[in-house]
């Protein structure tokens, strides 16, 4: 019978890349790590991995193994749904992946809520980009996560991971107070500030500049939205901002709509085997409501 564990470990190093990216994410040494592997290629008696410079590639009986372990690991993950599933209320802990302004506006009510109506719940977050928060997801890292897609802009897909839309949230132009810009255009000499290159918000807002004519000047570059807002705020820069960052306090900076009025999509992603967990529904419905309340709140006169 072949070994869960160290079939674990061979898949980990197919999605992962490195011995030390595997030992990292299971907290094992390295060295754990390749007896592990050693162990399974002895076991098997076939070659596994070939040393490829200071890499190893998987072999094609590996590559074999690999994807039948994804279609165990996920009837495992189905049987432990199926368990949790049979208890009257949801239990134990969801790992919750989620960027900066969502976890500034939605996060501390979410907390409220299941504090109050499912205190055996335990939500453990972690800040992260959605771009690399999704493959995490995939990979098992975190259960449930909450990601955003600009406008023309995919956010990447994974094969296994269900999509459900959380809201909408508009993407205006952020200027100085008293600044007398009025247009994307007219901010073609002055310093930009946005978050880092490869992220979906650098793309989009690049492309908005480009398309109105000019190659933005992002003099700083920052993932932190409130760091943006000051820089803003204190006449350094100009930028994009959205809505949802001010859900909960007066802007700091003056707005400025942005032709078409673009929305970005915000939405959430668990791996599909364990999307219908009690924990895993009771969290996005408890985030729905917050989304909601927010809407409503922003809605009102």
């Amino acid at each position: 019978m072949l070994d869960v564990k160290k079939l674990r470990i061979l898949r980990e190093l197919h999605l992962r890349g490195t011995l030390a990216e595997v030992a990292r994410a299971l907290n094992y040494s390295p060295s754990a790590v390749s007896q592990q592997l050693s162990a399974l290629e002895a076991e098997l008696g076939v070659e596994l991995l070939r040393k490829q410079g200071r890499r190893v590639q998987l072999t094609p009986q590996a590559e074999i193994l690999v994807a039948h372990t994804g279609a165990v690991l996920e009837r495992l993950e189905l049987a432990e749904l199926e368990l949790a599933s049979s208890l009257d209320r949801p239990v134990g802990s969801v790992r919750l992946a989620v960027f900066q302004s969502a976890a500034l506006a939605l996060i501390p009510d979410l907390l409220r809520i299941l504090a109050t109506e499912h205190p055996g719940l335990r939500v453990e977050m972690v800040q992260h980009e959605p771009e690399s928060s999704l493959y995490r997801t995939f990979a098992g890292d975190f259960d449930l996560v909450v990601a955003e897609q600009y406008p023309g802009h995919a956010a990447p897909h994974h094969e296994g991971l269900d999509r459900i839309v959380l809201t909408h949230d508009t993407l205006r132009l952020a200027v100085p107070h008293g600044s007398g810009l009025r247009s994307i255009a007219a901010c073609a000499e002055r310093a930009w500030v946005m978050e880092p290159v490869g992220t979906a918000s650098r793309h989009w807002g690049e492309q908005q500049c480009r398309l109105a004519g000019f190659e933005p000047d992002v003099r700083y570059e920052t993932a932190d939205l409130q760091a943006q807002a000051r820089l803003i705020t204190t006449g350094h820069a100009v930028g994009i901002m959205n809505d949802l960052t001010w859900a909960h306090e007066a802007p700091a900076v003056e707005f400025v709509d942005l032709r078409g009025s673009p929305r970005r999509e915000i939405f959430t992603s668990a791996r599909a085997a364990a999307a219908g967990s009690a924990e895993i529904r009771v969290v996005r419905a408890t985030l729905a409501r917050v989304a909601e309340d927010l809407a409503a709140a922003h809605d009102q006169p």
